[in-house]
């Protein structure tokens, strides 16, 4: 099995359920309040370690309790711990709010995830590491000069590029692995999807060596310069998203450290996404194998 380091965020979430999302001036009520453990870095790290990789995670927190919940967490879900401390802000936080369509609005409160700066980054962060994945809850300039490290130590290399935003060429053409939803394929590529089309012409702007397009309940598709494959989206009474994207990349992720065909690992984390949306949150909605095995999807 090759070895995960996953470079990115970790937040408390701070969940409530809404009837339906307010529009702008409106009040609505929430039903409960929950922290959940989240930050997209610590997601996908806690997925791959939920499914038995060998995950090790880097990032920042605060000194405040929500850091050592944080932190506890990560060890209890069988991932390698190397995250920094700062006594500068707080450890981030995402307000959530999930309505009765399982839809869910997100406020990003970076903290110390912000304070991740590329003169923090260490050669020996890379030692025996065969692939690094990362989003972009981080600062983009430590993105891309850990992109610029893992290139010129011939690491495999996968962006996950949430939240949206416009990516210069010449990053995007040392990612080997660029995995995407629809709303970030539009941002990177200009072109708003309508059918396979679409993705056909995303592809081929975007100049990637590959990609990974989730579309939700209408699947997801594969790209390289030698073929697509598409994998069907399970049907299932979703409950919340969240988590959907992150279980979905953390599965991919896992699976393609254990030499598994990119169409097979393409088909399990569906799987694994399907199962975490019928949960409430983030991190407590990722499914162990043996979760997997219960409800019988594998």
């Amino acid at each position: 099995m090759k070895k995960i380091l996953v470079i990115g965020s970790l937040n408390m979430d701070q969940v409530t359920k809404v009837h339906h999302t307010p529009k702008v001036g409106e009040t609505v009520v929430g039903n409960g309040l929950e922290l959940i453990a989240g930050g997209k870095g610590a997601n996908q790290a806690v997925a791959m370690g939920k499914l038995g990789a060998d995950v090790t995670m880097i990032g920042m927190v605060g000194t405040d309790d929500f850091a050592s919940q944080l932190l506890d967490n990560l060890k209890q879900m069988g991932v390698t711990d190397k995250v920094m401390k700062t006594d500068k802000v707080p450890t981030g936080t995402a307000l959530i709010m999930v309505n009765e369509s399982a839809d869910n609005s997100i406020v990003v409160i970076a903290g110390a995830n912000g304070l991740l700066k590329p003169e923090m980054i260490k050669p020996s962060w890379f030692d025996d590491i065969d692939i690094v994945v990362l989003q972009l809850e981080i600062p983009l300039d430590t993105v891309a000069e850990i992109i610029k490290q893992t290139k010129a130590r011939n690491i495999y290399t996968v962006l996950n590029p949430s939240p949206a935003t416009h990516l210069d060429e010449d990053l995007l053409k040392d990612v080997d692995l660029l995995v995407v939803n629809e709303t970030e394929f539009e941002s990177l590529s200009g072109i708003e999807f309508e059918a396979e089309e679409s993705l056909d012409k995303g592809y081929e702007k975007l100049k990637v060596k590959e990609l990974v397009v989730t579309l939700g309940t209408k699947g997801s598709w594969y790209y390289d310069k030698a073929s697509k494959y598409y994998v069907p989206a399970l049907k299932v009474d979703a409950i919340d998203t969240t988590a959907a994207g992150d279980s979905y990349m953390g599965a991919l992720v896992c699976e393609i450290s254990k030499g598994v065909l990119i169409n097979e690992a393409m088909e399990f984390a569906t799987k694994v996404a399907a199962y975490t949306v019928t949960k409430l949150g983030a991190q407590s909605s990722l499914p162990t194998l043996e979760d997997l095995k219960e409800r019988g999807l594998i």
